[in-house]
């Protein structure tokens, strides 16, 4: 959302960008720092071990001595566990490695949680407190995300370019069908769902809600994953496997639960944490609407363009055709990914990092943009005053401002709050700020009256702090009706648009 500060994950991201590609500014930076989480239950025999290794292994080099941080979660262990990762903490003082503890077993998916709250790192792994897998193969997990190929990287047991020790039929068998029904549901193609091999984009991982306290958290985070449309790939890795003698097995009855928790995670539409990117995913999904907006803005757009707030993207890929250069932008690090991923396959489509409050992220637009959209954002800010003359500064003499914001403060509600908003406007004040930052208003749309009924009552009456999927949906296959009598409507509209012109 617009005015939210970086997270330190998010430092590394900070920049400007060319064909889709991130271009790091001329400051100092931190070097990639890798987070590894280590959930554990009863693993003292073997955690001095997997510490040991976990130190050891090698990583693609950064130039940086501190290139890993060990998040180890003690899920209330009834052997001397968490003693023994304190004791290898005294005897090696210098290792990066942290001790969370669990006052009773949670399960697998609540210490990930844990551990995840802590991480710092650019990227995020998971790592188990045994011996089945081999650390010395993060450098083959990572290369895909270095690459910037990728958002998630699983390791597969079951791509076979290794060592793997073979065991029992049946344990392979649960897994290939937990991984099949889970590839249903999520559309996917992967071999290997629980595998505890995956590598994350820290900031992309941290944004989304886990729910599942046990080994459901495999299945969830799959969905929820794919419902993102994050990059996943997979990697070949060697496994080690115990017995169910020599240690601990997903049983029946996790697997039958974790279908439980894949069913849940597919149908619920709970994807991110906070109300106002999850708002936007389901926009994402009203392609009519956004149509609608997007044929009202298009006639007075140049051949380049600054679109500020782009979010998602959900407007830039009806926008961006057609366009000489075409500049997508946002605050929001997992917004510009989503839609670089989106929008891949445009050459004209560039994408930067702009906060609308900063004058500095404007200079390399200074005066040289044909068109700045800015939809639904200056609502956002509340110095509006400044980001309607940084606006301003962007545009070439005679380029034009497309800016829409809510219309009516007396309709301001939960729904407002749970976006972000400061204020909604009136026809006339968004009039009289234009002019008051430089610009010759052309003309001042009002877009969209159908909703305003709607808006009122979900935000003051029912309270709501989200959209209903089903009223949306209804709401979008309707919208060509919409469009035939929405002047018609004798309410005030949701939105209005201004068009200013810099002389």
């Amino acid at each position: 959302m617009w005015g939210r500060r970086f997270s330190p994950a998010n430092r590394f991201f900070q920049g400007y960008s060319q064909r889709g590609k991130l271009r790091l500014p001329a400051v100092s930076y931190t070097l990639p720092l890798l987070s590894i989480l280590i959930p554990v239950y009863n693993e003292e025999e073997f955690i001095r071990a997997v510490l040991d290794r976990v130190l050891a292994a090698p990583l693609p080099s950064t130039g940086h001595a501190q290139d890993r941080e060990l998040i180890v979660v003690d899920d209330g262990s009834t052997d001397g566990t968490p003693e023994a990762v304190q004791d290898y903490m005294r005897d090696r003082p210098e290792a990066p490695i942290r001790l969370l503890r669990h006052g009773r077993n949670q399960g697998k998916g609540a210490a990930v949680r844990t551990a995840l709250e802590q991480a710092t790192g650019e990227f995020t792994i998971i790592q188990d407190g045994d011996l089945e897998y081999d650390p010395r193969e993060y450098g083959k997990l990572l290369h895909p995300l270095l690459a910037g190929d990728a958002d998630v990287v699983y390791g597969s047991r079951f791509v076979v370019a290794g060592e793997r020790r073979v065991l029992y039929f049946w344990h392979a068998f649960a897994n290939r069908l937990l991984t099949t029904i889970c590839n249903i549901f999520a559309d996917l193609n992967l071999t290997d769902i629980e595998t505890c091999y995956k590598v994350f984009r820290t900031p992309l991982i941290q944004s989304i809600p886990i729910r599942s306290n046990r080994f459901g958290i495999e299945p969830e985070i799959t969905v929820k994953l794919a419902k993102r449309q994050a990059r996943i790939y997979e990697v070949p890795i060697s496994y080690h496997g115990r017995t169910y003698e020599e240690g601990k097995k997903i049983g029946f009855s996790d697997a039958v639960a974790a279908v439980g928790v894949l069913l849940r995670a597919w149908v619920s539409g709970d994807t991110y944490k906070e109300e106002g990117p999850e708002i936007l995913h389901v926009l994402s999904g009203a392609n009519r609407f956004n149509r609608w907006m997007a044929d009202v803005v298009s006639p007075y757009l140049g051949q380049s363009v600054l679109e500020l707030g782009a979010g998602m993207g959900n407007l830039s890929r009806l926008l961006s055709p057609r366009r000489r250069r075409y500049v997508a932008t946002d605050i929001d690090v997992e917004h510009i990914a989503r839609l670089r991923f989106r929008l891949q396959h445009r050459p004209n489509l560039e994408t930067a990092i702009c906060d609308l409050m900063r004058p500095e992220h404007f200079e390399p637009f200074r005066s040289q943009m044909d068109s700045v959209v800015c939809l639904n954002v200056v609502e956002h800010i509340e110095d509006d005053l400044l980001g309607l003359r940084n606006i301003y500064s962007a545009l070439r003499p005679g380029g034009k401002a497309i800016v829409l914001v809510p219309q009516g403060q007396g309709v301001y509600g939960t729904l407002d709050v749970a976006l972000g908003h400061f204020r909604r406007y009136s026809k006339s004040e968004l009039e009289s700020k234009m002019k008051e930052c430089g610009f010759r208003v052309e003309r001042v749309l009002e877009f969209n009256r159908v909703t305003y009924p709607g808006w009122y009552f979900n935000g003051r009456i029912l309270r709501k702090r989200t959209f209903s999927r089903f009223q949306l949906s209804v709401f979008d296959w309707m919208v060509p009706l919409w469009r035939r009598i929405d002047r018609l409507l004798p309410w005030p509209p949701t939105s209005v648009i201004g068009v200013g012109v810099r002389d």
